[in-house]
């Protein structure tokens, strides 16, 4: 209940605060390429329900019917200012609304592409019993994960190495929620933005 309180009030003052912020990274897409500014992400929720994300849309049109699920290094389906957006991770402030609307957390397991969650084992379906975050420890320390995914055994890579060690910091978090904690990872994954 103390977390859900905390989420309305952070996410909902943070859409005020960032408004100015927001409307300019609206701006510069929609004069950047032809589509919407914001993109729905499917993904699987708490409970395994599918859930929809919003992201500032940082790809080509329809990109989702163009490629894989997980974004890789020079992805081509990656616009100009969608380089910049998701280098900075300013494409996922529009998932404030999914946290206003109680879809999300500020700090839980990135929600994760129904394709992939398919493969999760039953021990690793444990990150769905909590909800999902902006920010998490595995997202912060897998960063730069786009960069570390090149080559023709990318999916091979992800599904292997990056997903299982992700999922496993991910486990964790889900045995062991804690306000605190939350607010630790919040202000970690602020620093990070600028590295």
């Amino acid at each position: 209940m103390l977390k859900r309180a905390f989420d309305i009030i952070v996410s909902a003052s943070a859409l005020i605060v960032l408004s100015p912020v927001l409307l300019i990274i609206a701006l510069a897409i929609k004069l950047n390429s032809p589509g919407p500014i914001l993109y729905g992400a499917k993904r699987v929720g708490r409970g395994g329900e599918p859930l929809k994300i919003y992201k500032f849309r940082s790809m080509v049109v329809d990109a989702d019917k163009r490629g894989p699920g997980v974004t890789v290094s020079g992805d081509p389906r990656v616009t100009p200012i969608g380089r910049i957006l998701r280098r900075t991770k300013l494409d996922e402030f529009p998932q404030l609304l999914n946290v206003l609307k109680g879809e999300m957390s500020f700090v839980g397991p990135r929600p994760e592409d129904p394709r992939y969650v398919a493969m999760y084992t039953p021990e690793q379906r444990a990150v769905l019993n909590v909800a999902p975050g902006i920010t998490s420890l595995a997202s912060l320390r897998y960063r730069h994960e786009e960069s570390m995914l090149s080559g023709d055994d990318w999916e091979k890579q992800y599904i292997n190495e990056v997903m299982p060690a992700k999922l496993a910091i991910d486990m964790e978090y889900a045995r062991h929620p804690s306000l605190w904690g939350d607010i630790v990872i919040m202000f970690h994954t602020f620093l990070a933005l600028f590295e």
